[in-house]
């Protein structure tokens, strides 16, 4: 029995489907995160595997029992989940220990638990009118948690966050899944928020599942540009242009794409399989360099922490044929 079983799931819109026979399924602690573009349908996809939309099609399954759909029930929702969405509300003027009282299940101690692994043990005396952003979406989440959920679903839980409240939140997810033992599944845009996380990727396009796989799988062999786009900066050679990588061991010329992100390219000081290319613009992010590069009529973009490169410099450059990938 799998822990959740999304299957042939479809939804309508105004006469267009948003999703598309959609099938995943996610293990007990399996960390998954759905991606796309805005649009693909991510957020009608786990709402209605946590019972909080309605599918025209298809059954969800969580730990053996069907979830049913939000027009089949008073209240949205399933028993063991827990949806957080990107517009959570915190009831004003209130205490935050009197809005966490009304929802807990727990006993003292787990509750306390909860409330450290959210960062909110120093809030609890304060009126929610008091709470930045990032502290309000804490609580929210601990609110749903001390409801003692099996399956936590997080919608966008890094929209709208500044770097020091994201980081924060981060570690909170982490702690959730690690210290709490919940299993998770997330909705985001950003690379850097999925890719360090997620053991399971789903991605999403016109309310369909184009890729699924590992981290490493998505970013490293994508299927298609459009989801080499979502993961990061990339290299797109058409087969017609293949012949500025003559002399790079391990490039197949095979009527295919070659795929190259930034970081595979290398600066090396040989000549011996590189190539040459001129440096024609450099832009600087802290820990490395961005390059601009011309290898003959073709211009790639290489990622280096050689901090001695410079503008309009003749560069030696290799590639690990390893990291080459084709579509």
């Amino acid at each position: 029995m799998n822990f959740l079983e999304v299957s042939n799931i479809s939804k309508q819109q105004h006469g267009a489907y948003i999703l598309k026979n959609v099938s995943f399924t996610q293990h007990q602690f399996q960390k998954v995160v759905i991606a796309g573009e805005t649009g693909s349908g991510k957020s009608s996809l786990m709402k209605i595997a946590g019972g909080m939309g309605q599918a025209d099609e298809g059954t969800v399954m969580f730990e053996g029992k069907r979830v049913r759909g939000a027009l089949e029930v008073l209240i949205p929702g399933h028993p063991g989940t827990a949806y957080l969405s990107q517009h959570f509300e915190l009831r004003n003027n209130y205490r935050v220990e009197e809005i966490l009282s009304y929802a807990n299940k727990l006993t003292e101690e787990s509750a306390n638990e909860v409330y450290e692994v959210c960062r909110i043990s120093h809030l609890l005396k304060r009126k929610t009118d008091q709470l930045s952003g990032g502290e309000k979406q804490r609580i929210a989440m601990a609110r749903l948690l001390i409801g003692a959920p099996r399956l936590f679903l997080l919608d966008e839980p890094y929209s709208n966050l500044d770097m020091i409240h994201k980081s924060i939140l981060k570690n909170v997810i982490s702690d959730i899944s690690e210290r709490l033992g919940i299993t998770c599944m997330l909705i985001s845009h950003d690379p850097m928020d999925i890719l360090p996380w997620a053991d399971q990727i789903l991605v999403m396009k016109d309310g369909e599942i184009v890729q699924r796989g590992t981290p490493r799988e998505i970013y490293n062999q994508p299927v298609s540009e459009y989801v080499a786009g979502l993961f990061g900066k990339y290299n797109l050679i058409a087969p017609a242009k293949a012949d500025v990588l003559e002399g790079l061991p391990g490039i197949t010329r095979n009527g295919k794409h070659i795929f190259i992100r930034p970081e595979d390219f290398k600066v090396v000081r040989t000549k011996k399989d590189a190539i040459p290319g001129k440096v024609k613009e450099l832009s600087f992010y802290g820990s490395f360099l961005e390059a601009e590069v011309a290898l003959g009529n073709e211009i790639v973009t290489i990622k280096t922490a050689n901090a001695g490169l410079k503008k309009g410099a003749t560069v030696q450059v290799a590639v690990d044929p390893e990291a080459v990938w084709y579509f």
